[in-house]
């Protein structure tokens, strides 16, 4: 799965990984010993020394997560040069998109065929294929969104003192409501700290960067597949939702153009470098899921459904 993932890199121009990181990665959960599986990338800031740690299981999922954790070492690889102060992302939602947007590519039928992990005989470009793909895709980013944001949320109401440690619980549940239209499945109370079951809650890691990584991945992607000649928004016939940028030195180029800046410049000139544009935007999310949004309006109307909830 990591050389399927480090052949996808490679085939772009981009940089193979170091025999260091094939000697000193953690990339099966070991027999002897107990360790933290949480997949996380790291940089020995020594140029040559950058590992995963990844109790990786052979899964669909998990070829997602490999593809996440080895884009950061690409984008690692990629700024090492730089003085030390910059060796790091443009911002920390960039880090986390980097390896996301190849995902984009890889986890399309099309992609999967081409890599023989799809049958053959499975249409790729059908309408059908193609809303069962973009609903599986948006249960994943699109409702990932509102949960990505509110983490930080929750915190920064419980650092500035708006939620006091009585209602920790609470209001957890109450944003988890509010923005994500969700319930627990049976009564919790003060007694109990849920928001502690997510990972990086009690490891401290800042949580705003995902929501920003699920943003601009999709504004990376867009930039990357009309580089590659792999979508065009005036043809119905090359959708985004089924560009994969396999193999296009084009993207690669674009994308390597960016990332080796490093943070030796602000945020908004590096996703110029990237889209041609300084903004983050969700404009590129509406497109990329255009097939699907018109395809539950009309559901949505024919079955009567009003989306949402009180």
């Amino acid at each position: 799965m990591f050389q399927v993932s480090d052949e996808f890199f490679t085939s772009l121009g981009l940089i193979p990984m170091p025999d260091e990181f094939w000697k000193e990665s953690l990339i099966e959960k070991p027999d002897n010993r107990q360790v933290v599986c949480h997949a996380s990338a790291w940089d020995f800031c020594n140029g040559k020394d950058f590992r995963i740690k990844q109790c990786t299981r052979v899964t669909a999922t998990d070829l997602v997560i490999v593809h996440h954790e080895m884009g950061h070492i690409q984008y690692d690889l990629l700024y090492k040069d730089q003085p030390y102060f910059y060796r790091e992302g443009a911002n920390p939602g960039f880090h986390e998109a980097v390896g996301d947007t190849l995902a984009l590519s890889v986890i399309t039928p099309k992609h999967l065929k081409e890599i023989g992990l799809l049958d053959e005989s499975i249409p790729i470009d059908d309408y059908e294929t193609s809303i069962n793909f973009l609903f599986s895709m948006a249960l994943n980013k699109i409702a990932f969104l509102p949960f990505s944001y509110l983490i930080d949320k929750y915190r920064w109401d419980i650092y500035d003192g708006t939620v006091d440690e009585s209602q920790y619980n609470t209001h957890w549940w109450r944003l988890r409501k509010e923005y994500q239209g969700i319930k627990p499945p049976n009564a919790r109370s003060e007694a109990n700290f849920d928001a502690g079951a997510k990972y990086h809650v009690p490891a401290n890691v800042e949580y705003l960067r995902y929501f920003v990584s699920t943003i601009i991945q999709f504004q990376f992607h867009r930039s990357l597949c009309i580089e590659a000649g792999q979508y065009d928004p005036l043809d119905p016939k090359k959708p985004l939702h089924n560009c994969d940028i396999y193999r296009s030195k084009a993207a690669g180029s674009k994308l390597a153009a960016g990332l080796s800046m490093g943070s030796s410049k602000p945020w908004p000139e590096v996703m110029r470098v990237i889209t041609g544009q300084e903004k983050m935007d969700a404009y590129a999310i509406r497109e990329y899921f255009k097939p699907l949004e018109k395809w539950l309006t009309a559901t949505n109307e024919e079955m009567g459904e009003i989306p949402g909830w009180k």
